[in-house]
């Protein structure tokens, strides 16, 4: 959830995921999802953002891991059969 304020107005708008919120003043901030617009973006203050889950930890080592990589980049041999 994004929220932003309105430097002009003061207004103060949180996003929503399919509905279109507006501040109703000359900038014209409009929240829709993940998006920002605005006249002027620089009267624009982000509040609160949205920050991608990003997992450190993994359960495998790096010696697995490029051992799944090449697993995945192999190549299938295809094999001929002579049809009597």
């Amino acid at each position: 959830m994004i929220e932003v304020r309105c430097k002009l107005c003061n207004t103060e708008l949180q996003s929503h995921p399919t509905q279109t919120k507006c501040c109703g003043c000359t900038n014209m901030v409009t929240v829709v999802g993940d998006k920002i617009t605005a006249l002027d973006l620089s009267k624009v203050v982000m509040l609160n953002s949205m920050k991608p889950y990003q997992n450190s930890s993994s359960y495998f080592t790096k010696e697995e891991l490029a051992w799944q990589y090449s697993r995945a980049n192999r190549k299938i041999r295809k094999l001929e059969f002579e049809v009597r």
